[in-house]
């Protein structure tokens, strides 16, 4: 999909504040209530509009540790990544599953609530069961910047 500059700019204000009326929308576009309804619809349907999602902290909700944790697999084949794929897919804790290039195949990102709850995560997800033959923990310090937002 071509996207020209009231699209881009629908996109930017949905992408700070998803909450914001189809009227403030269409004011700050400088555009009809209409035209934004049918752009939005025309953008979901298209898919450049995913979905539309409350950003939530993980420490205010008691998830204090975040781990991204890379992934190497015993083998590459399709067959294996996607059954790797579906039994992470399952797990609340992971917040992100990215196929990589480099020494490793996965990378991942968990939201656990202490240590204990990540040790049981590693034990039921990233075992030979799952056709994991390596995982490399890396501890969130701080969160510099975690943003979502694409500027357009």
């Amino acid at each position: 999909m071509n996207l020209d500059k009231l699209d881009r700019n629908i996109l930017n204000m949905l992408q700070s504040d998803a909450t914001i009326s189809l009227k403030n929308l269409a004011e700050a576009v400088h555009s009809s209530v209409a035209t934004c309804q049918r752009r939005i619809r025309a953008m979901t349907e298209n898919g450049v509009i995913l979905r539309q999602a409350a950003l939530v902290s993980p420490q205010a909700v008691g998830l204090d540790i975040s781990v991204f944790v890379q992934v190497e697999l015993e083998r590459q084949h399709h067959s294996v990544q996607e059954a790797f794929e579906r039994a992470v897919r399952r797990e609340a804790q992971v917040m992100g599953c990215y196929e990589i290039s480099g020494d490793y195949d996965f990378l991942l990102l968990v939201h656990s609530p202490d240590m204990p709850a990540y040790h049981a995560f590693t034990r039921r997800v990233l075992t030979d069961e799952n056709n994991v033959r390596s995982f490399k923990s890396q501890f969130v310090m701080n969160f510099a910047k975690a943003e979502t937002k694409i500027e357009l």
